[in-house]
C-alpha cells in the first residue's frame, strides 16, 4: 500500500496538467481581488465567496484530470497488469492510488490556500485613496518567481522534472512568504501574528471545502476504474452540483414523494460543507461543526471508495 501510494503521489505531481491547474488557480485567486470590487456592499465578503469557489473548482479539475492520468490510462495501456499480477490485491491497489492522489491534492490545496489567505490580507481596494499591500505583493511574487526560476534552472542544467521540482520548492517558499506577511503589517512594522487576515472562521470554511475536494477525489478514483477522462470530469461535476442543491431539489419534497426521499438519501448533501453564507453573514462556525462536517465527508469518501473497489474487482485489465 505504501509503495502504491508513493508512486501515485509522484505520478500525480509530475503531470504537467497538475502544475498548470495550480498556476491557473493562483492567477484566478489574484484576479478575484479585482473582480470583487464591483459590489454595492462589502466587497471583501464577495472576495471570500469567490476565493472558496475557486478552490473548490480547482480541486474538481485537478482530481478529475489526475485520477484519469494515474488510473484509467494505466488500465487502458495495460500497465496495471504488472502490479496486479504481483501479490497486490485490487482493493489495496485502488486505495493506494486514492491515498497518493489525495496527498497530491492536499499539497495543491495548501499552496492555493496560502494564496487565498494572501488575497484576504490584501483585500479589495474599494477607494482610490487605498494603497496596495506591498508586503503581500513583494513576498508572494518573490516566492512564486523564485520557485519557477529555480525549477527551470534545475530542469535545464540537471534534467530534473520541472513540475515536481517546482512543487517541492513552492511549499517552503510560499509558507515562508505567508509567515512574513503575517508578521509584517502594511506599514512594514512588526505586528501580532496574522491579526488582520488569519482567523479560525476562514480557516474552518477552507478546511470544509477541502472535505468536498476529498469527496470529489474519491468519486474521480471510483469512476476512473471504468470511464475515461471526459466522463470522469462530467460525473464529478454532476455529483458536485447535485450535492450542492440536494436540499432544494430533493430535501423539500422528501415528505411527499418517496422518489425524492430516496434521491435525498443517495445524493451527498454538500451544503453541509459549503458554509460561505454563514461566513459572509458572520454566523459562527464552530470547531465541533468542522469536525462533524469532516466526519460526514469521510463517510462519503469511504462509500465511493467501496463502490470503486466493487467496480474495479470485475474490470478486465488483460
Amino acid at each position: 500500500l505504501l509503495a502504491v501510494t508513493v508512486n501515485s503521489f509522484t505520478e500525480t505531481i509530475r503531470q504537467p496538467i497538475y502544475g498548470i491547474l495550480i498556476l491557473v488557480t493562483v492567477g484566478l485567486l489574484v484576479f478575484n481581488v479585482g473582480i470583487a470590487g464591483y459590489t454595492l456592499e462589502d466587497d471583501n465578503k464577495l472576495l471570500k465567496d469567490l476565493g472558496l469557489s475557486t478552490l473548490l473548482l480547482s480541486g474538481l479539475f485537478i482530481s478529475a484530470f489526475s485520477a484519469s492520468g494515474i488510473l484509467s490510462q494505466e488500465i487502458e495501456n495495460k500497465t496495471v497488469l504488472t502490479v496486479v499480477s504481483k501479490p497486490i490485491s485490487r482493493p489495496v491497489f485502488l486505495l493506494g492510488k486514492f491515498a497518493g492522489l489525495a496527498g497530491a491534492l492536499a499539497v495543491a490545496f495548501y499552496l492555493c490556500g496560502i494564496v487565498f489567505l494572501l488575497t484576504m490580507r490584501h483585500q479589495v481596494l474599494e477607494r482610490s485613496t487605498q494603497e496596495f499591500d506591498l508586503p503581500v505583493i513583494i513576498f508572494g511574487t518573490t516566492a512564486l518567481l523564485l520557485t519557477l526560476l529555480i525549477a527551470a534552472f534545475c530542469n535545464y542544467l540537471y534534467d530534473m522534472q520541472f513540475t515536481s521540482t517546482a512543487v517541492a520548492l513552492s511549499v517552503p517558499l510560499m509558507t515562508l512568504a505567508l509567515l512574513l506577511v503575517a508578521l509584517i503589517g502594511k506599514d512594514w512594522k512588526i505586528q501580532e501574528f496574522g491579526k488582520d487576515f488569519i482567523d479560525g472562521q476562514l480557516i474552518g470554511a477552507t478546511v470544509l471545502v477541502f472535505g468536498m475536494v476529498m469527496i470529489l477525489t474519491a468519486v474521480a478514483v471510483a469512476v476512473s476504474t471504468r470511464l475515461g477522462q471526459v466522463m470522469t470530469l462530467t460525473l464529478c461535476t454532476v455529483v458536485m452540483l447535485v450535492g450542492l442543491v440536494s436540499d432544494a431539489m430533493f430535501g423539500q419534497y422528501r415528505e411527499t414523494s418517496a422518489l425524492a426521499q430516496l434521491a435525498y438519501w443517495i445524493s451527498p448533501n454538500l451544503a453541509f460543507l459549503w458554509v460561505t453564507d454563514a461566513l459572509t453573514q458572520d454566523n459562527h462556525i464552530t470547531l465541533y461543526y468542522v469536525i462533524l462536517g469532516l466526519g460526514y465527508a469521510g463517510l462519503i469518501v469511504l462509500a465511493w471508495l467501496f463502490l470503486g473497489i466493487a467496480l474495479f474487482q470485475k474490470r478486465e485489465v488483460g
